[in-house]
């Protein structure tokens, strides 16, 4: 697994931010649009946490190169549009359910941390990456999966609503980033710019003044 930021500190504060939810970014690459049949060929995930002046930031980031489950369908435009060769031994590709283990385990860890509940999966089309990833779990038969099934935060959504884009590298530049269309559409760089337009947004809305109360105390998180 391939980590940056290994000593990372988060704040408890998070508990209170987002209802007990941890926001981590994920972005997959795949073998075609379809989660139950088309392979997941990559996942990564970015985990925020909060300044001390209340301000998230991206904190740690991890990416998996998965092997194509049994039967899994490989569209060749999806590889050609990707570039990636599912087979290639450099990928030091695993097998589905050791791949989700190993980036599931500092998810797990970064949430505990964090005084959190849960992971809350974060997104540009959120839906897609999410689908994809429910489907590897459900194929394993994974226990341990910290994401809520269901409830996302869509960056498509709030850079609509910020900057009035909907595609991830009009919506950086839009937000004043830098976009390397050389880098893009590997799954540890769309995460890592997705990760920067959330906090970005995110940021830029309580600059404005929004109420704060969550910045004011540690307390255990909301528990439904």
């Amino acid at each position: 697994m391939e980590q940056k930021n290994d000593a990372v500190q988060y704040d408890k504060r998070m508990a209170r931010r987002f209802r007990g939810y941890l926001p981590v970014v994920v972005d997959v690459e795949t073998g075609g649009f379809d989660a139950s049949q088309d392979a997941l060929l990559e996942v990564a995930a970015v985990t925020l946490r909060l300044t001390p002046s209340g301000h998230l930031e991206p904190a740690a980031s991890f990416i998996e190169h998965v092997l194509p489950f049994e039967g899994a369908n490989l569209d060749p435009k999806a590889l050609e549009f990707t570039g990636i060769d599912p087979w290639h031994p450099l990928r030091l590709a695993k097998p589905e359910k050791d791949a989700l283990s190993a980036l599931f385990s500092p998810v797990r860890a970064a949430v505990k941390a964090s005084g959190c509940k849960r992971a809350i999966l974060v997104g540009h089309n959120a839906f897609f990456d999410l689908a994809f990833l429910n489907a590897a779990v459900a194929r394993c038969n994974h226990k341990r999966n910290p994401f809520h099934p269901f409830s996302t935060f869509d960056t498509v959504t709030l850079a609509g609503m910020a900057y009035g884009q909907t595609v991830l590298a009009k919506a950086v530049k839009a937000a004043g980033m830098e976009w390397d269309t050389a880098q893009a559409h590997g799954a540890l760089y769309d995460a890592e710019m997705t990760a920067r337009l959330f906090c970005k947004v995110i940021n830029d809305w309580q600059d404005l003044g929004a109420p704060q109360p969550w910045l004011e105390s540690a307390e255990e998180a909301p528990r439904d």
